[in-house]
């Protein structure tokens, strides 16, 4: 990885992060949270619900209507979204 792409890629990922401390609260509040694995140079992430977001079968409605959401309002840049643990 050459040294500017590996800035564009911790501003993404900071980018992502801010947008994910907009739903935070929500995730924690029922025990849970989300974890940024990586976002691959083709710009897509890969995430993963950490404890009760891990295994809640509500996992999918949040991740469509909250988390992926929020992800496309501020970071465009990301083409794609995975959940390596979705239920």
């Amino acid at each position: 990885m050459t040294n500017s792409t590996q800035t564009t890629v911790e501003s993404l990922t900071d980018r992502v992060e801010s947008s994910l401390d907009s739903i935070r609260p929500y995730l924690e509040a029922d025990g849970g949270n989300i974890r940024v694995l990586e976002i691959t140079e083709e710009n897509v992430l890969r995430l993963e619900f950490v404890g009760n977001c891990g295994t809640c079968p509500m996992s999918a409605m949040t991740f469509k209507a909250g988390v992926e959401e929020a992800i496309k309002r501020l970071v465009p840049e990301i083409k794609g979204i995975e959940v390596t643990n979705l239920v």
